[in-house]
């Protein structure tokens, strides 16, 4: 798929989130609900799990015993490297021009200085990472984050970050630049595996503390994004709707009974 065509069907997409105002923030807005696909969320989650004992954690478990450590190190810088111009231009894109600064300033010494970002020389210098991706810029432009979804393969996300994914996908990866097709799926795996090589010993432990595992990853996953759209200053969540009158009356204390008239002197025995 071509960039244009790309953009053009994220604008379509982002009308269509713009339009649906049933679902907001998460645990926010009237009717707001957190995950309401969740049967088939952990579906898709049992699925990934299936595919990543079998397959990807095996694989990545090779390959970190194969592969030396500063070697695995490189392939993240360089890959972070390629983030750090994409969110250059999200910076660009939310108004804040000192990030993207920052990130560009990044880019050109690690692409120049460091092998063409296989080393961090920017870190030595105070220069940090920044990580906004196009899922943020649209919570910053006051897109709800939707409500949650498990997609096969990629994991966890929210109707926001998955309009947002193929821009992400896209302009994130040093793959976008390389035109053959088996060089594109080469770089795509060679990511996801060494990714997942350095996640091994987050991964016991997370299934060492997590009595729901699923429950877990999604309040995470969510807590996260909402974290990263503000800037880790987010506002407080609103206030759950009131109960309904009736509701409310019913669990209301039933009023005390009126004391009983004494009873006269004057009455018959």
């Amino acid at each position: 798929m071509k960039r244009a065509g790309l953009l053009g069907l994220i604008a379509a997409l982002l009308l269509a989130l713009g339009g649906c105002a049933t679902i907001k923030d998460a645990r926010g807005g009237p009717g707001a609900r957190l995950d309401p696909w969740e049967n088939w969320n952990r579906k898709v989650f049992a699925f990934n799990e299936g595919l990543d004992n079998k397959v990807l954690k095996p694989v990545a478990t090779g390959y970190a015993k194969i592969v030396p450590q500063f070697a695995r190190r490189s392939v993240d810088n360089f890959f972070a490297n390629a983030a750090d111009a994409w969110s250059a231009v999200n910076n660009v894109l939310q108004g804040k021009p000192e990030p993207a600064f920052q990130d560009v300033v990044r880019v050109t010494t690690n692409t120049v200085f460091g092998f063409f970002g296989l080393l961090d020389v920017a870190s030595e210098f105070g220069l940090e990472h920044h990580y906004e991706d196009f899922g943020q810029t649209l919570g910053r432009w006051g897109f709800g984050a939707g409500a949650y979804v498990v997609w096969p393969v990629l994991g966890p996300s929210s109707v926001r970050d998955s309009l947002a994914l193929p821009a992400d996908r896209w302009f994130a990866s040093p793959s976008a630049l390389i035109k053959d097709g088996r060089w594109q799926s080469g770089i795509t795996v060679l990511q996801i595996v060494n990714t997942r090589a350095n996640l091994l010993g987050a991964t016991k432990l997370l299934d060492d503390i997590a009595l729901d595992k699923y429950s877990f990853i999604r309040d995470a996953y969510l807590q996260r994004r909402r974290s990263l759209v503000f800037d880790g200053d987010a506002p407080e969540l609103p206030e759950p709707p009131d109960a309904p009158e009736s509701a409310a009356s019913a669990a209301a204390p039933a009023p005390a009974p009126a004391p009983a008239p004494a009873a006269s002197a004057a009455a018959p025995q």
